[in-house]
């Protein structure tokens, strides 16, 4: 039986989830910090039956050489995604296709193919990706990425908030209506800031589209964002795999042309 690993190599985690084929049988976390430790990675993979593995990394290449190496014992050479022009039926709009970050890819990948219940399939769609940055980008109906923008996540705006100034907390807080502490102000600034950038790139799609766009979010910083969502009664789907999803039908179709 052949199982793919699926590797999704991010700022501060390193995701990773076994497929067999009829779906995801087997999941991972590691903390970015820990995955050059040489026994790390080899502790993780052994004995799980890997024939394939598919990456996307955007953590440096510490981190390809880490992977490369606990691969290395089980004879398998991972395949590492760069963005291309056109892809799985989405299409790249980037004046330079290749610098866009190969896990933005794979969630427009993922979610240009992703159902959405109650949903018209030609509908365009807002790919949000929250974690240690906050990514937004547009994918059109037909599957055109046309472009999108990068902003610090939630807690990432905490701690330059910290760093830059001399007496602000780095603490979180909670958030709050009319915040009423110093923490709150912070925490309910930077989902404000977050929730505002994303309306906006909302208003700009539905104006391109002439239809209002579904948002489809994925990433550690979701769960902070999404009620704002329901609040406002915006339609928004959430995906804890996107990136893996994508990978998962990029090695698919690299396959296909390589043995077709």
């Amino acid at each position: 039986m052949s199982h793919l690993l699926a590797i999704d190599a991010g700022n501060t985690r390193l995701k990773w989830a076994l497929h067999d084929g009829g779906g995801w049988v087997k999941k991972g976390v590691i903390p970015v910090a820990e995955v050059a430790r040489p026994e790390r990675l080899g502790d993780e993979w052994t004995n799980l039956g890997i024939t394939r593995a598919v990456v996307s990394n955007v953590a440096g290449n510490a981190i390809t050489v880490a992977v490369e190496r606990a691969l290395q014992p089980l004879a398998v050479v991972p395949q590492f995604i760069i963005s291309k022009h056109e892809q799985c039926g989405v299409i790249n709009r980037y004046i330079v296709p290749e610098q866009l970050g190969s896990d933005r890819w794979a969630a427009l990948i993922a979610a240009r193919h992703m159902a959405l219940p109650g949903t018209d399939v030609l509908v365009p769609r807002l790919v949000i990706m929250a974690g240690t940055a906050l990514t937004i980008d547009a994918l059109s109906a037909e599957g055109e990425f046309s472009g999108g923008i990068i902003l610090p996540g939630p807690a990432l705006m905490r701690a330059t908030l910290n760093r830059g100034t001399a007496r602000l907390p780095a603490e979180p807080g909670e958030y709050e209506m009319f915040p009423k502490s110093t923490l709150s102000a912070i925490a309910t600034g930077a989902v404000e800031a977050c929730i505002g950038a994303i309306m906006r790139m909302r208003t700009h799609l539905a104006a391109r589209a002439g239809k209002s766009p579904v948002c489809v979010m994925s990433g550690g910083a979701a769960e902070l964002l999404i009620p704002h969502f329901q609040a406002l009664s915006l339609p928004v789907s959430f995906s804890e795999n996107l990136v893996l999803d994508g990978l998962l039908a990029i090695s698919a179709e690299m396959n296909s042309r390589k043995n077709g």
